[in-house]
């Protein structure tokens, strides 16, 4: 693979909660730097709501030897507000090596494509198939629409390449896009089918990115994929405890990483970026529904993971 990598989150704000309260500088030069000379890293996709940040940390991820993946990432915005959003980013980056990534999953993570006022209506759509079946016909043509609009507005202020976070149901349209993103988990429900979906998203001909694919660090994790966070109580959008007891086990993350690992190099896929380098917000008890490869033991410090040794040595 051409593009090793990590995402890195400077604080999605979600509701009343940000997911970094603590946004220290130097902590994130120094997370950077470790990025690039202890994992190995060669991309990272820097993620997050606040422009300001966003632009901090690509700059020091630049000076670290990084190529940069400038993500805004966001909750609960309508179309407008999201494209005033990504005039004002794609302003603030420069250069053919950077790569701009035009929002993540909007079906779910935003207003005007799925049913719900919050983040929190939408995903519970995917425990109520047979309702979301009754709009997923209409959401292809409403993100491709968007897109169109978003592509139009940041190609205007930025000279590189652009892709998109997508989810496989949004069917997106990638002649818009110079690279093909997909946030692609493996589940226990698709684990028998995931290397063809792989194998055809190569098939069409782009550069293929993963823009997200981890594992949370306990028994059981890797069937459930994307689907970990209903193990994790919230108090509001703010993680407050686990929702069961769950037994710890980083062995369950490496392995997971080790095997989707294996499928992108032999399937081609030209770019992969690992969620998550840290949650931030899940420290203490919660690392064990963390997708982090790094486990959070103070508001700037963290000490890795199997995952993170793993990533490690295949990235060097």
């Amino acid at each position: 693979m051409r593009g090793k990598g990590i995402v890195y989150d400077t604080g999605i704000v979600i509701g009343d909660h940000d997911t970094r309260g603590t946004f220290d500088l130097d902590a994130v030069r120094r997370d950077l730097q470790a990025i690039a000379r202890d994992l190995h890293c060669t991309a990272v996709r820097i993620i997050g709501s606040n422009p300001d940040r966003l632009e901090a940390a690509a700059r020091e991820a630049v000076a670290a030897g990084l190529e940069v993946w400038f993500s805004p990432f966001t909750a609960d915005l309508t179309p407008s507000e999201l494209l005033d959003l990504f005039a004002d980013c794609a302003g603030r980056i420069k250069g053919s090596g950077m790569v701009f990534v035009a929002g993540a999953e909007h079906s779910l993570l935003n207003r005007g494509f799925l049913p719900g006022d919050t983040i929190g209506d939408r995903v519970g759509l995917l425990s109520a198939p047979e309702t979301l079946r009754a709009h997923l016909g209409r959401v292809p043509a409403l993100v491709n629409a968007f897109l169109e609009d978003a592509v139009t507005v940041v190609r205007e202020r930025f000279d590189g390449r652009i892709t998109y976070a997508s989810i496989p149901f949004e069917s997106v349209n990638w002649e818009l896009f110079d690279l093909v993103g997909v946030d692609l988990y493996r589940s226990a429900e698709i684990a028998d089918r995931y290397r063809d979906g792989v194998r055809r998203l190569v098939a069409q001909g782009k550069p293929v990115a993963i823009t997200e694919v981890g594992c949370m660090t306990f028994r059981g994790g890797g069937d459930l994929g994307a689907r970990g966070t209903e193990v994790v109580r919230y108090d509001g959008h703010r993680p407050a405890g686990l929702s069961r007891a769950l037994a710890r086990d980083e062995g369950e993350q490496a392995g997971y990483l080790r095997e989707v690992m294996d499928v992108f190099e032999q399937e081609g896929v030209d770019s992969v970026f690992v969620n998550t380098f840290a949650q931030f917000d899940m420290g203490g008890e919660l690392d064990a529904a963390s997708y982090g490869v790094v486990r959070v033991t103070g508001a700037t410090s963290w000490e890795p993971k199997e995952a993170f040794r793993l990533l490690a040595e295949r990235y060097a």
